[in-house]
């Protein structure tokens, strides 16, 4: 019979690696196997967990939530060819704010070791024990966080990865450190979820957001790695661009494990019978589905809708600030089209 319940010492087991991580003399997480090919932390049974979970969502018939970029919508600002024109005319700090706020926002990700699921097997009336749901405090949550945020050692997480990756392009203190903003999810005062528990909403609500930020993220990686890999900047420190952008890639290669258990927790909940604050039985889905609905919208239309016009104004105003900024700026503008 197929494994599906693990230990936290197991969820959270790395691979014996053949070479450490190391970038600008920087401990970095994960390793390299001895053919060279780089391996993410704690994934030597993180993976084959959440395969066995997605296979038995499988076996059941369960469709898995779709978590992929077609769900974004609205293109990127500025996009790949407009962010080379402002790194061709001297205007890098746009593309230094954006390294720098990533990592900054990847540290907070740290909070998640330190959370604590409430235990879904007392609103859902079939048995969780080999699922993704029932392994979030049994590791799934701890590793999650230490890949964003580092564990507490001198080993990097993503937060560093993206600092080095910025200071490989740019060299350290280019520009001033930029204020991320307070908050890159979507937030409601109001419940969505009232036939469950408030705390189980506000986790359920947690894991969307998350994992549409990470999807947000996966398209963001390949920005980064197509401004970086593109012969047209970066030309005095050629090598450094292209190592850096293979950290980029190491970065999405550590978040696709994030993606796969949140897919597996999401899909399980809304394949199980919940029951009810009301004493009914109903199904995850009926509570699920509407507020997966909004929250997929938010993050691939509203937000770019309530963000666009500021974001165009302050671009136009950084360029226009520059010399010949009037001609820059209808060339960057053409280029939307």
């Amino acid at each position: 019979m197929e494994k599906v319940v693990y230990s936290r010492e197991e969820i959270e087991t790395d691979q014996d690696y053949a070479a450490p991580h190391i970038a600008c003399g920087q401990k970095l997480h994960g390793g390299f196997a001895s053919d060279g090919s780089y391996v993410s932390p704690r994934t030597k049974v993180r993976w084959p967990a959440i395969n066995a979970w997605h296979q038995q969502l499988q076996r059941r018939g369960v469709d898995i939530v779709e978590a992929t970029t077609d769900l974004l919508t609205e293109p990127n600002f500025p996009n790949q060819q407009q962010q080379i024109l402002l790194l061709q005319n001297g205007l890098g700090q746009g593309f230094w704010n954006s390294l720098t706020i990533t990592g900054l926002i990847e540290g907070r990700g740290r909070v998640l070791a330190d959370m604590r699921a409430p235990d879904f097997q007392q609103i859902i009336e079939e048995d969780i024990s080999g699922t993704a749901l029932a392994h979030m405090n049994q590791g799934l949550l701890r590793a999650h966080g230490w890949d964003e945020g580092g564990d507490g050692s001198d080993v990097g997480g993503h937060d560093v990865m993206w600092f080095v990756i910025r200071d490989m392009v740019f060299g350290k203190d280019a520009f001033p450190i930029p204020v991320p903003p307070t908050s890159i999810g979507r937030e409601g005062s109001e419940r969505e979820m009232e036939q469950i528990p408030a705390e189980y909403e506000g986790l359920i609500a947690f894991l969307m957001n998350l994992l549409m930020i990470e999807v947000r993220a996966e398209r963001a990686f390949g920005f980064y790695e197509d401004v970086l890999r593109s012969g047209a900047v970066f030309q005095d420190n050629r090598e450094d661009a292209l190592h850096a952008a293979e950290l980029v890639d190491r970065i999405r290669q550590d978040e696709a494990v994030h993606v796969a258990w949140l897919r597996a927790a999401i899909s399980e909940f809304r394949s199980f019978t919940i029951k009810t604050v009301a004493g009914a039985r109903v199904s995850g889905a009926e509570i699920l589905d509407p507020v997966w609905e909004r929250m997929v919208r938010w993050h691939a239309v509203e937000m770019h809708e309530a963000t666009r016009e500021s974001s165009r104004q302050e671009m136009q105003r950084l360029i226009l600030d520059t010399p010949n900024g009037s001609a820059l700026y209808a060339e960057f503008a053409a280029l939307t089209r």
